[in-house]
């Protein structure tokens, strides 16, 4: 199953632009974006692949941490994650054809 899973770390400074944006090169890879500029946080939103909501977090955690690695930011700790799968995307979009949600 396809989740869409969204992560934010919290780290010690404000993130600047090109932090930011090197993230969000980082993760483009897997459907991903960024955000956090201007922030003490940053994060993203991944396309993953996996069989559970818990599944879905470890992997896209995993490829989070490697993004961010590569766009030389500094590890910190997880202070939210979120997980939607297609099928509950679908499911809300049937209740509410908007998407405002």
């Amino acid at each position: 199953m396809r989740w869409s899973v969204g992560i934010e770390v919290e780290g010690d400074r404000v993130f600047t632009r090109e932090e930011v944006v090197e993230l969000a090169d980082a993760v483009a890879a897997h459907s991903g974006v960024a955000s956090g500029i201007g922030t003490g946080r940053y994060g993203a939103r991944l396309l993953v692949d996996a069989g559970s909501r818990e599944a879905a977090i470890e992997k896209a955690t995993e490829l989070f941490r490697a993004a961010a690695q590569v766009a030389g930011l500094p590890a910190a700790p997880v202070v939210w994650t979120e997980a939607t799968s297609e099928a509950e995307d679908a499911e809300a979009d049937a209740v509410d054809p908007s998407g405002l949600r």
